[in-house]
């Protein structure tokens, strides 16, 4: 990326922003534009110089992290949200995801894992900590309703494809799993797109919740 991406961060913890900002500002690639304590004023404070990305805390007083995304998704739907918390509760992690945020790391997880989560988050995946994407996972398989499959026409490869972008794939990553071209996979997601009506991987995820397709 030519220019560095831009991150704010939201968390009601001054230790916790203070110590993302000093992991955002040892890197060249990337540049913090705001931190916040809530998102009581999220669009006041974001419309002067809209971010790339933001991490997000879930539980925060006044306008919380999940209402906080809501807004994000609708004022600023090119803004990719990483949600961040020290819980692992399945409600919360269920509720960020459908309304919209792109993925979802754990607050005791290493800073190189969320360098590698805000890099991923802006080349199209949806980065989660392993332990989040078992618990997703699991959901979905109680949850199974293999008939919704047909009912959206999704083909064998386009349910794979699905499958691994809810385990927060990239595109590459894709490709080299399932040992086929990135241009293919791009091809099948658009595919998938159509079929689901939706417009990016969140949306997709989002529906695959909501409709018991994987």
């Amino acid at each position: 990326m030519d220019k560095p991406i831009k991150i704010a961060i939201f968390d009601d913890h001054k230790h916790r922003r203070d110590a993302l900002k000093l992991m955002i500002s040892l890197r060249k690639d990337m540049q913090c534009v705001g931190d916040y304590e809530n998102c009581n004023n999220l669009v006041y404070d974001l419309r002067g110089n809209i971010p790339d990305v933001v991490l997000m805390d879930i539980n925060m007083p006044g306008i919380d992290g999940i209402e906080g995304v809501k807004l994000l998704s609708k004022y600023f739907p090119d803004t990719f949200i990483i949600m961040q918390t020290v819980f692992e509760e399945d409600d919360k992690i269920f509720n960020a995801l459908l309304a919209g945020a792109h993925g979802y790391i754990l607050k005791n997880a290493p800073n190189d894992k969320m360098i590698e989560g805000i890099l991923e988050v802006v080349n199209g995946g949806a980065p989660m900590t392993p332990s989040i994407a078992r618990r997703v996972l699991g959901h979905f398989n109680k949850k199974s309703d293999k008939a919704n499959k047909e009912l959206f026409n999704l083909s064998n490869r386009e349910m794979d494809i699905l499958n691994l972008l809810v385990k927060g794939y990239s595109h590459k990553m894709i490709a080299a799993e399932l040992f086929i071209a990135v241009n293919t996979v791009n091809n099948h997601i658009k595919n998938i797109y159509q079929k689901l009506h939706v417009h990016s991987v969140s949306e997709a995820v989002a529906t695959a919740i909501q409709k018991n397709i994987v």
